[in-house]
C-alpha cells in the first residue's frame, strides 16, 4: 500500500499539469483532446482477458478484489474475527492481482480522462442538476456509496461482477454471465429512468 501511494504522489508531482481539470461547465463529449477509440480499448480489454486467463487460469474480475480489501480492513478492527471466517480462511485477505487491476482501473480511468481532456472538475454533472438541483452534492454522494453497496453486495450474490461475468464470462459463453450481463442492462436502465424521469 505504501509503494502505491508512494506511486501516486510521484506521478502527481512529475506531471502537476495531470491534476489541473478542464473548467466547470465544460462539456465532456465536446472536447478538443484526442478520445480513446472504443474499438481499441475493447481490442485490449479482450486481449488482457485472454492473458489473464492463460497466464493464472483465472478469469478477469474485480469483486473478489472487494471482498479482500474488506477483509484487510476487518484485520485492522477484529484481526480474530477476521480470521474465523471461511471465506478469509479461504481466501486470504492480501493485495494480490485483483486488487491491483481495481487499483489499475482508477488510475487509467483518470488517465484516459486526462489524456482526453474529459476531466471536468465537477462533482454534479448537468444532468444531475438538472434534475435534483445545484445543492445536491449530498444527496448524490449518499446515492453513490449506496449503489456501490448494493452493487457490491449483487456481484458477491452473482458469483461476479461486470468485468467478471461482462468480460470474462461472456467471453467463455457462459450462459449465466450472458443471463447476468442482460440483467445489469435492464436494471441500470430501469434506475435511470426513475432517477431521471426518461421516457
Amino acid at each position: 500500500m505504501t509503494r502505491i501511494a508512494f506511486t501516486v504522489i510521484t506521478l502527481a508531482l512529475a506531471f502537476p499539469d495531470a491534476a489541473v481539470a478542464a473548467p466547470p461547465g465544460t462539456n465532456p463529449l465536446a472536447y478538443s483532446g484526442p478520445a480513446w477509440s472504443p474499438y481499441l480499448v475493447g481490442a485490449f480489454i479482450g486481449l488482457l482477458s485472454m492473458a489473464t486467463l492463460y497466464f493464472s487460469d483465472k478469469p478477469l474480475g474485480a469483486s473478489t478484489a472487494y471482498a479482500r480489501l474488506a477483509g484487510m480492513f476487518g484485520n485492522l478492527f477484529n484481526r480474530r474475527r477476521t480470521e474465523s471466517l471461511k471465506y478469509f480462511q479461504e481466501n486470504k485477505p492480501v493485495v494480490d492481482w485483483e486488487v491491483m487491476v481495481v487499483f489499475g482501473a482508477v488510475l487509467g480511468a483518470f488517465l484516459a480522462a486526462w489524456h482526453g481532456s474529459e476531466l471536468t472538475a465537477e462533482w454534479l454533472p448537468a444532468m444531475w442538476v438538472a434534475r435534483f438541483g445545484e445543492d445536491s452534492l449530498a444527496l448524490r454522494i449518499g446515492v453513490a456509496l449506496l449503489g456501490g453497496v448494493f452493487m457490491a453486495f449483487g456481484a458477491r450474490l452473482a458469483g461476479g461482477c461486470t468485468s467478471g461475468h461482462g468480460i470474462s464470462g461472456t467471453m467463455q459463453l457462459a450462459v449465466g454471465s450472458w443471463i447476468s450481463v442482460i440483467c445489469f442492462f435492464i436494471g441500470g436502465i430501469a434506475v435511470a429512468m426513475l432517477m431521471f424521469r426518461l421516457s
